[in-house]
């Protein structure tokens, strides 16, 4: 990198220095519009508004707020000042916003109107004081702790930089204590990976609070003087194809869900209804994907050149459209303890199925290997590594070893050029009566390629396999759910998946029962199915 930074302090005067005149955020249709020198003013002045109610060095401020401009300055006024941010999830219930913020110690709270109202006034009224993001202004606050003395510190690279909670798909939140040379490892990696320059344009899509995209979806362009977009409203397909086709986006950040409902919402159905275009699938194939290749990069604006997708594994099938038509995506895999980023492949570098190489600064090796298939657990070690989680040392000491290294989990396994396969959780794994391994995450892949299929879950109950699955909004009319007519439709369905997938996976695979899901699953900030929600039946009210 042209100029590598020690701590979040560094990154950001460096940033507002030499990118001063540069756009640096708007939403799509503006109205928070900051120049790198003007949101340097701001910043500033969120930081001394904080030190005149006695937030001191160290001391913890929460951000509870939807994707915008601001949520960048409140998180460079604490970060950048030598205070700890810790950034929260919108989705939190009432109770989890109560745990973190109590658990977390902190003191101050950045909170947008939106979710004000969530925020329970007893914890309110714990803190120092409370600031709205949409326009900076003071919500509530307590007079006496209005000291006008509050002091400022230059962070070192090692000092607690933000704590980032997550539930994962097991519950059980944990706070990540991740330190500046964390995020900035981070931020060096992301440029090895995929070099930008302040002419670049990012829209952003995911929650500011994850890891994924505040490392690499914000630090990361802001150290290199780009631009970046945030839209005001949920990015359903419409909003979705206002905010490309307006910004059109030389950069997004993705999970695989996004991607994945373009494919099999839009291309599926172009290809099958088209004559031409079906005699092109199973003649000429080549020039079926130039040009739908074509068409799906100009749904995104025309200027696409890095679309990451993490956070979930890519459908293989999806997967290996995008590679044929030469669509830019690149895939990466991280966690939240490794601030984010493990292994990653750009656009020219991807394989399908593959999570790419090693991260530049990290190294990632497997233990406790099966010589039988060369899958082991991934294990990881460098400068993005965590500080540890924030009050937990029991929990710190179970995935950190002595000589640090951290257990991510994650079975996988590596082929002979260095390149990582992800096979999934170690807790999600089924052991199979012959003590084989089953991976529900592959027979899910499966029941995703099918027709008018949004997403399944594969669980065990009862010694057998189980598929959940729920159907696209236009394929089951629930209103008729008691009727004679959907019933029979929902049986047919429902034994279309069972055959389908028992004649496309291993028997020691095969489904037992598949139950239909009347509303969507309940999911993690990455879009990932919370499994432990499902696995014994504790939604079986949703289930048909």
């Amino acid at each position: 990198m042209r100029h590598e930074f020690n701590s979040l302090t560094s990154l950001y005067t460096y940033a507002i220095k030499k990118y001063g005149k540069c756009m640096a955020s708007d939403y799509v249709d503006g109205g928070q519009r900051y120049t790198y020198a003007e949101l340097d003013d701001v910043c500033r002045r969120a930081s001394k508004l904080l030190a005149n109610f006695g937030i001191m060095p160290y001391d913890k401020v929460a951000i509870f707020s939807q994707n915008m401009p601001n949520w960048t300055v409140a998180f460079f006024a604490i970060t950048a000042f030598g205070r700890i941010a810790v950034p929260m999830l919108t989705e939190l219930t009432v109770n989890e916003i109560r745990n973190i913020l109590i658990h977390s110690d902190s003191k101050a709270l950045f909170v947008s109107k939106k979710l004000f109202t969530k925020v329970p006034m007893d914890i309110v009224d714990r803190m120092s004081v409370v600031i709205c993001t949409d326009d900076l202004s003071v919500l509530a606050s307590r007079d006496e702790d209005y000291t006008c003395d509050g002091q400022l510190s230059k962070p070192r690279e090692d000092d607690t930089a933000a704590i980032i909670y997550t539930s994962g798909t097991t519950g059980n939140a944990k706070g990540v204590m991740l330190s500046h040379r964390n995020l900035c490892a981070n931020v060096l990696a992301a440029w090895h990976a995929q070099r930008i320059h302040k002419k670049d344009i990012f829209l952003s899509i995911l929650p500011m609070a994850h890891a994924y995209e505040l490392s690499i979806g914000m630090l990361y362009p802001f150290s290199c003087g780009a631009s970046v977009y945030y839209i005001q409203k949920p990015p359903t397909p419409t909003v979705l194809i206002k905010a490309l086709k307006e910004i059109r986006p030389t950069l997004m950040l993705s999970v695989p869900l996004v991607i994945e409902k373009i494919y099999r919402n839009s291309v599926l159905p172009t290809v099958e209804k088209s004559v031409l275009l079906s005699w092109m699938r199973q003649y000429i194939p080549w020039l079926l994907y130039l040009i739908v290749g074509w068409k799906v990069k100009s749904v995104f604006g025309g200027r696409i050149k890095f679309f990451g997708i993490g956070g979930a594994k890519l459908d293989p099938q999806v997967e290996a459209f995008l590679h044929k038509a030469h669509f830019p995506y690149a895939i990466g895999y991280g966690l939240t303890e490794t601030a984010p980023l493990v292994c990653d492949a750009s656009p020219r570098r991807t394989k399908v199925g593959s999570t790419g190489k090693p991260s530049y600064g990290v190294k990632v090796k497997l233990e406790n290997v099966n010589p039988a298939t060369g899958e082991g657990e991934l294990v990881v070690k460098g400068d993005c590594l965590m500080r540890g989680y924030y009050k937990d040392y029991s929990r710190t000491k179970e995935v950190i070893t002595d000589d640090g290294w951290f257990h991510t989990g994650d079975l996988a396994m590596c082929d002979k050029r260095g390149r990582y396969y992800i096979k999934g959780r170690m807790g999600n794994m089924i052991l199979g009566a012959s003590g084989e391994n089953i991976y529900p995450e592959e027979i899910e892949c499966v029941i995703n390629s099918m027709e008018g299929i949004n997403e399944s879950l594969v669980v065990e109950r009862n010694g057998q396999l189980v598929a959940l699955v729920h159907y696209n909004d236009n394929v089951l009319d629930w209103n008729f759910e008691s009727e004679e007519k959907f019933l029979k439709n929902l049986e047919e369905r429902k034994q279309a998946v069972l055959d389908y997938v028992n004649s496309h996976v291993n028997k020691n695979s095969h489904i037992k029962e598949v139950k239909v899901q009347k509303e969507p699953f309940i999911k993690t900030a990455t879009k990932k199915i919370k499994r432990f929600r499902y696995k014994d039946g504790e939604n079986a009210e949703n289930e048909k």
